[in-house]
This record gives structure tokens, C-alpha cells and sequence, in this order.
């Protein structure tokens, strides 16, 4: 057996996706009369500086010499690649070996890569070590998630799938076309299996991208089989290639275990805390709170591109106890789903006078209240019981502000009552 791990070979402005450069890599492998095992797409930590949209980085498992791997991969590479990008440098290594015994070290550098930083001397260290060969265009700092990818399969135990079509290539950026009203009635057949195929609260069909690149749709979830059986019962303009990937998406993997006290700019964490200032809406439309626990405060926000999970965060009130998950980003947290443990189940409220049943009014600072015609009096405030449509359980982002590797509420497995989106 033989990894070919590959990164960074696409660009934001120009185009291009990794995956298909792996996928090509595969099918000229598959010519030269190798077997391919399967295609792993590795989400990185997504709060990496420099990356594209998803930080994705691709293996490919197969039965083929490592020299003829590395010469193929290589040339397409050299191909493909939109190196012209001043953001892209590709990096590809070739392992020999069995997938399930990459040495430790290895390992090691793959799990961190989801939820911390690596650099390219760190990389070239292990390489060095390992004895892989490896080539990095540029600066090569796409060796970074290369080596990411060699050691994910061993590193890893969430796996989901996503079933990529490919344009042809005459129609690399021009508007794709793909009848809305197939995909809609296709998601609808193998959810909850299939995932994140349509957000019907929007009316866009999120596996459609809008990018440049070669992708025609991407259709992922739980079940190989049930991700082609989607795509199948899509109409759209011609399928030139298309490939099932093995992946980390939607497993929450970039997530570390924290506190707010010990958050730090470019990871994502899971934190517990309190509501300490009630939600506002500002510019923009964002919507922002501060949730503390015992020892420190952040800021949280929900972005406007949510959407109607800003309703969820504008229900928020001081006092409720929270579990919220995001990346944190100069100081804020930029919320991916929450979780309502406790809800503040009363507000204080002016009180009411018992005989005419009107509002009293303060009779002065410290002096409680009074009911001006009654003459009855109260030492404060009473507590009304608060009418919430807030429920207690998780809430995420729709499909289409959903990060790759956030894990839909649909997929289960979690600690309380889930209120998943379609």
C-alpha cells in the first residue's frame, strides 16, 4: 500500500479544489493499473490563517510502487495546481506502507492539525525523520496538510462521506446548472442519512457551490451509498467525474475542551458559562452577548449569515447557563451551535396592587412601592413567571452558514434535547 497526501493546491480568486486534483491523481493511478483504496478529505483546523474556504487536505490510499505514486502525483500537480495564487503552495508527500501503521509521530501531527497550529519546519522535521519523500512548490507550506492527511486515517474514528460531481471543464466558471426543485425532492429521500443537501429556510441548495472551481455539487452524510443514491436524482448539466470521499466533515473534531478564562485567537472551542448581558443586534445585523463563568468573559456573536439562528440567540436572557461551540477570533467567540442548560424562568417585575390590580409606582428610592389609589404598598419587585419560546437543548447555524466540519445536530449523539435545521 501506498499515501499520497496532497494540500493547497487550490485558490480563492482562480478556482481550482483539491479534492479533484486528487481525484485525477487517483484515475491516472487506476490507468497505470493501480487499485485505489479509497480518498480521504481531511478538514484542518478551520481557524488556520492560511487556507481556503474549507482547509481541506486529501490522501489517497493505494495499491501502487511509491516511486510511479510520487511521478504521477507529482505531474499532476505541476498540472493542475493554481500556483500562480501567491496563497497557494501545493506540498505532496509519498508514504509506503499500510495506512494503519504510520508511525506514531505521525499520528500525532494529524489529530493536532484538526484543533491546533503547525509550522512547515515542525512538518519538514517529521519528514525528515520519516524518511517520506515529499516535494513542496513555492514555500511549501502545503506540506503541512499533506502530512496531515498521511497519518488521518489512523488518527481519526469519525468518518463520514461526501459524493463530489465534477464540471467539465469547458465550463469551468460559468454559472452551473442544476434544477433546484431535483435537489430539494432528492435531500428528501435519504434524510436524515444524507445531510446539509438544501437549507429550506433559505430555499438554496447548499451543496452547490458558487466558487470558480471544477465542483458541480458535493452531497454528504452518514451513508456512501445513500450520498450517490442523492446524487443520482439530481438533474443538472453533464457529470464529467465523480468521487466518494471518506471524511472528518461533520464530526466537530476542530473543537478543544475549555474554559473562557484559557480561550486563545485561532482555535475553536466548547465552553460552559453564563449569559452576563443580554443579546444585541448591531450593525450589520449581527447579534452579540457576553457569556462568562467564574473567572473571565467573552464576547459571543451570531453573523448575520445564520440567519434564523439569530432568533435562538436574540431569545437569550441574563442568567441563562449555556454551552457554546466556535472559533475564537480576536477575543470572540463566533458561535456554530449553543446549547440552553438552564433557562431564567422568571423576570422581576413592578408589583401589582391586589385590590385594583393596576400597577403600583415607586414611592421613593429604597421606599418600595405604592398603589396611588388603593394606598397598598410592596417592600420591591415580585417575580412574574417569563413565557420563553427558548427551550432547554442544543440549536445550530442552518445548513448554509454551517462550517464543513461542524456536526449537524441530525447526525446525534448529543448530551441533550437537539433542535436540528433543515
Amino acid at each position: 500500500m501506498t499515501i499520497i497526501g496532497i494540500d493547497d493546491t487550490d485558490s480563492r480568486e482562480r478556482g481550482m479544489c483539491t479534492t479533484y486534483v486528487a481525484d485525477t491523481i487517483a484515475r491516472r493511478l487506476a490507468d497505470q493499473s493501480a487499485t485505489i483504496e479509497r480518498l480521504l478529505l481531511v478538514r484542518c483546523n478551520p481557524a488556520v490563517e492560511h487556507k481556503t474556504r474549507g482547509n481541506a487536505a486529501l490522501a489517497i490510499h493505494a495499491q501502487t510502487p511509491a516511486d510511479e505514486a510520487f511521478d504521477i502525483a507529482w505531474r499532476v500537480i505541476d498540472e493542475l495546481a493554481e500556483a500562480a495564487d501567491d496563497r497557494t503552495n501545493p506540498g505532496l508527500i509519498v508514504s509506503p506502507g499500510d495506512p494503519d501503521y504510520v508511525p506514531e509521530e505521525v499520528v500525532s501531527f494529524s489529530r493536532e492539525a484538526i484543533t491546533d497550529h503547525h509550522t512547515r519546519d515542525g512538518a519538514r522535521s517529521i519528514l525528515d525523520r520519516a524518511g517520506y519523500e515529499s516535494h513542496g512548490w513555492k514555500n511549501g507550506r502545503g506540506l503541512i496538510g499533506a502530512l496531515a492527511a498521511i497519518g488521518a486515517w489512523r488518527a481519526l474514528d469519525d468518518w463520514t462521506y461526501e459524493h463530489i460531481t465534477y464540471r467539465e471543464p469547458g465550463r469551468w466558471g460559468t454559472e452551473r446548472t442544476v434544477d433546484p426543485e431535483s435537489v430539494f425532492d432528492a435531500a428528501d429521500t435519504c434524510y436524515p442519512v444524507v445531510w446539509d443537501t438544501v437549507d429550506r429556510g433559505t430555499g438554496e441548495a447548499v451543496c452547490v457551490p458558487r466558487t470558480p472551481g471544477p465542483v458541480l455539487y458535493g452531497i454528504r452524510g452518514d451513508s456512501p451509498e445513500g450520498c450517490r443514491l442523492v446524487s443520482k436524482r439530481i438533474e443538472s448539466e453533464p457529470i464529467d467525474y465523480e468521487r466518494t470521499f471518506v471524511t472528518n466533515q461533520g464530526t466537530d473534531g476542530h473543537l478543544r475542551e475549555g474554559t473562557v478564562s484559557s480561550v486563545r485567537t485561532g482555535y475553536a472551542y466548547r465552553l460552559d458559562g453564563t449569559v452576563t448581558s443580554g443579546p444585541e443586534t448591531r450593525r450589520g445585523g449581527h447579534v452579540f452577548f457576553e457569556l462568562s463563568d467564574d473567572r473571565a468573559t467573552i464576547d459571543c456573536v451570531a453573523f448575520e449569515p445564520t440567519k434564523r439562528f439569530r432568533d435562538h440567540v436574540r431569545d437569550l436572557r441574563v442568567g441563562d447557563v449555556l454551552t457554546v461551540c466556535g472559533e475564537v477570533s480576536d477575543g470572540t467567540l463566533k458561535l456554530e451551535k449553543i446549547a440552553v442548560r438552564d433557562r431564567v424562568e422568571t423576570e422581576p417585575v413592578t408589583p401589582t396592587c391586589s385590590a385594583c390590580n393596576r400597577r403600583m409606582k415607586s414611592a421613593g428610592r429604597g421606599q418600595g412601592y405604592r398603589c396611588r389609589r388603593c394606598g397598598t404598598s410592596a417592600s420591591g419587585k415580585t417575580d412574574e413567571p417569563l413565557h420563553r419560546a427558548l427551550e432547554r437543548g442544543w440549536y445550530e447555524v442552518p445548513p448554509g452558514a454551517r462550517r464543513h466540519i461542524a456536526k449537524p445536530l441530525v447526525r446525534g449523539g448529543f448530551d441533550a434535547q437537539t433542535h436540528p435545521e433543515r
